[in-house]
């Protein structure tokens, strides 16, 4: 949905609360209802042709394009993300990944892709994409030299900060400025941190892509995702979603809409958790290091420090162990953790991980087991004291 009104001065907490809530979708109701409909009914044939014509959210056509439950999710997006021009919906955070790059990428480009990657992404790049006929270059986002030295003739570049899995940081803001002057499209996965932690496109992307199942919906009860870009590449984005059919139920986009009111708060608490779990976990002899760019002591606080507003409750740990199933007795051993995949919902939850598996240029934890911890809204005195007995089984 283009334009957020007269709500971009506000802060984004107030953001939160007020976007999307247009009257003409919501009526007197505080929220936008759950519009379940496929067809649209037009009470002319003049309307139906006119309604054909004008592409825009907000407009009548036919189920794929959406009703105010959608439309209202993707404009109250838009409204959190400073120089975007509108938001387009996925299914899932992969269906996002795959709707950007194919809006970007044609047969013969090249793509240079952060080795620290999303593991989703990086296959997508060497399964979906390579048979395309669209070349990827993994590269060390920290090394600027040697990204200078690989962008020119790419086509686009795809950045994670911080890396999935192993948390590192990189210079967003140069990388982007260098993929400019190449002519490059810099897209980048900001799920971690959300528009609430770091404005990607003012600092220079191109295209923002969200998994929503994560912060956005909360409560691990949805599937969704999100790009959101200035008026060219919304454009592109809604034009390859189109093509590809892409439309997200009205029933999931009411729930991410309500997860997205409490968004801040909920992000707020578990971040600050989640630090101060990081900084005990630095302290006990079982652990080898911490993987976080909060904490002052990782190498990317500084970078973190000047382009992130907020943070995030997801990092992981690298075990002071030499056996590899060291991380899975430590996770079988905790009791508030739950284990399973994404992150971002009220619950916490431990990973297993083994880095090493999803990188081709950069190091990753050496060999050693290591722990993925995604901090909730439980008290964290209770999560600690958690840590503690599990970590006796290392």
């Amino acid at each position: 949905m283009s334009g957020a009104g007269d709500d971009r001065h506000l802060k984004p907490a107030s953001r939160l609360v007020r976007g999307g809530r247009r009257a003409e979708w919501t009526g007197p109701v505080v929220n936008p209802p759950v519009w379940r409909a496929s067809t649209h009914l037009y009470a002319s044939d003049a309307e139906r042709q006119a309604a054909g014509g004008n592409n825009a959210d907000g407009q009548f056509f036919y189920g794929r394009r959406g009703a105010p439950t959608q439309w209202a999710l993707a404009d109250a997006l838009t409204g959190l993300e400073p120089q975007a021009h509108g938001t387009v919906l996925y299914p899932s955070g992969v269906a996002a990944v795959a709707g950007v790059m194919l809006a970007v990428l044609k047969p013969g480009d090249r793509l240079l892709m952060a080795d620290n990657a999303y593991d989703p992404t990086r296959s997508m790049a060497t399964g979906l994409l390579a048979r395309l006929g669209v070349e990827t270059t993994f590269f060390d986002p920290r090394d600027l030299d040697g990204f200078a030295a690989l962008v020119a003739g790419a086509r686009g570049v795809w950045l994670e900060a911080p890396g999935s899995l192993t948390f590192e940081m990189c210079d967003v803001p140069a990388i982007a400025a260098l993929a400019r002057d190449a002519g490059a499209v810099t897209m980048i996965d900001n799920t971690w941190a959300s528009p609430l932690g770091f404005a990607a496109l003012d600092r220079g992307c191109d295209i923002v892509m969200m998994s929503l199942s994560k912060h956005v919906g909360g409560h691990s009860d949805l599937m969704m995702g999100s790009a959101s870009a200035g008026k060219r590449w919304y454009a592109a984005l809604r034009r390859v979603s189109h093509e590809l059919g892409q439309v997200v139920s009205p029933d999931d986009a009411a729930l991410a809409a309500r997860g997205l009111r409490t968004m801040g708060v909920r992000l707020e608490a578990q971040t600050r958790s989640a630090l101060r779990i990081a900084q005990w976990l630095e302290a006990q002899p079982q652990i080898a290091r911490v993987l976080c760019p909060m904490l002052p002591s990782d190498p990317g606080h500084e970078l973190w420090r000047r382009d992130f507003t907020g943070g995030c409750g997801l990092f992981a740990c690298v075990l002071a162990s030499d056996d590899p199933a060291a991380s899975a007795r430590v996770a079988d051993a905790l009791q508030m953790f739950g284990i399973g995949y994404s992150w971002g919902g009220f619950e916490s939850l431990a990973l297993p991980i083994r880095p090493a598996d999803y990188r081709s240029v950069m190091p990753a934890t050496d060999g050693a087991p290591a722990l993925r911890l995604s901090i909730g809204l439980e008290d964290e005195g209770d999560l600690i004291a958690d840590l503690a007995q599990a970590l006796a089984q290392v």
